[in-house]
């Protein structure tokens, strides 16, 4: 296996790309030896390097979930391909690109490599770029498996694209594994903003499908108190809160709801991010019910130690979005040793669609109707270190069917 690294520079267009593409070299029948020349042709083209395209965060905001997905992807490489790098003797050579957050960036990366003849692309943790990668794919006709990115919106988007993570509508249905929401009122704490009203809608639409009775608090981006809002939460009294917040206002919204007794009488769910957000909760850690979809010591199985031992061995630290690498890689091997190689995009899919399969969570299944994958996911707590910090300790895993998202409709 070959690894390179490259950020290409903005300059670089479509007419670029369209332009490399109209001027490849034609053949032509040139007479004798032939039949000897074809056939030496098909023995080399049966040996030429796969190529393999990860667009994906290396630096700007999404830097650090991009690094740990990397790290997750080489060590998958290696699992999936018993550390040869190869798959039916055809080398395989992963380009691996920055696209440092920006959507036009990424596209312009997809396209060159398109260009260059790759047909399969991964990554990205940007739920913007990666529908936009999607939309290459399927206009260009290419594989693409998706990373940490968890838009709704990739699932059942087009028969190209594919995803290694999980996605919102799995976080918010562990969330509905911490009570029985039948007949119960469940709030959603959220910023108004468009990520607060995505949480909103898919609580909607899965709690609320399950019977609870949703309501919710949205609190404006501006605001730096939260006393009102807290309060507001506490005198509602639902059975669960749910909460979807970001950002640099999060510590002082969980000192609020502390403060004002929401924490110590209802049940409160949020999401728990990578290990650098363990400290954002302070006194409030304890009395916190995290979803989760993966730390370190989430599972016990062979495969997840593989991957960590592999990622540490190489300088790295197993995190949040580790697992999506090590999944996407399993998937493009899977993909081309069913397929016979990556030319054939259609075997590729159809290697892909129903395909089940063990992973560093367990076991996984790709959904062939809407290429959603269904995996485990996880209820943990946030406990003292011994040292002055929090560490994640698990409470239960959630099977995979439990919390499977419904199926998408055909866009």
């Amino acid at each position: 296996m070959r690894v390179t690294k490259k950020s290409l520079a903005l300059s670089l267009g479509v007419a670029s790309v369209l332009t490399v593409a109209a001027c490849a070299p034609s053949t032509s029948d040139t007479g004798g030896g032939q039949a000897e020349t074809s056939a030496a042709a098909e023995t080399e083209t049966e040996a030429e390097p796969i190529n393999i395209g990860i667009i994906t965060s290396t630096t700007g905001p999404l830097a650090a979930y991009g690094e740990t997905y990397v790290d997750g992807f080489e060590a998958g490489l290696d699992y999936a391909t018993d550390g040869t790098g190869e798959v039916g003797g055809a080398e395989l050579v992963v380009e691996f690109q920055d696209d440092g957050g920006d959507t036009d960036r990424a596209v312009t990366q997809a396209r060159d490599l398109i260009g260059q003849g790759y047909t399969i692309i991964g990554g990205t943790a940007s739920s913007g770029i990666a529908l936009s990668l999607a939309e290459q794919a399927e206009q260009n006709k290419v594989l693409y498996v998706s990373g940490p990115a968890a838009t709704d919106a990739l699932s059942g988007i087009n028969d190209y694209t594919f995803r290694s993570g999980r996605q919102s509508l799995q976080d918010v249905a562990t969330a509905g594994s911490f009570v029985d929401v039948e007949g119960q009122e469940v709030l959603v704490l959220a910023q108004d903003n468009a990520f607060g009203q995505g949480n909103l809608a898919a609580v909607q639409g899965v709690l609320g499908g399950k019977g609870a009775e949703v309501t919710s608090v949205m609190v404006p981006e501006d605001v730096t108190e939260f006393t009102p809002f807290a309060a507001q939460v506490r005198d509602a009294a639902p059975t669960m809160v749910f909460v979807a917040w970001a950002g640099a206002t999060s510590g002082a919204m969980w000192q609020a709801l502390d403060q004002q007794g929401v924490l110590d009488d209802i049940t409160v769910v949020t999401g728990l991010g990578d290990a650098s957000t363990f400290g954002a909760y302070g006194a409030a850690s304890e009395k916190i019910d995290f979803l989760n979809h993966y730390f370190p010591g989430a599972t016990d199985n062979e495969i997840n130690t593989a991957m960590i031992e592999h990622v540490e061995a190489a300088g790295g630290t197993p995190d949040l979005f580790t697992p999506d690498g090590f999944v996407a890689a399993q998937m493009i091997v899977h993909a081309i040793e069913e397929a016979g190689g990556a030319s054939d995009v259609d075997a590729m899919i159809a290697a892909l669609e129903g395909w089940s399969f063990d992973g560093p969570k367990g076991a996984y299944a790709i959904r062939e109707s809407d290429h959603a994958l269904i995996q485990p996911m996880f209820q943990t707590r946030l406990v003292s270190d011994g040292a002055g910090g929090w560490a994640p300790e698990l409470v239960a895993e959630v099977a995979g069917e439990d919390v499977a998202p419904p199926e998408a409709a055909a866009q």
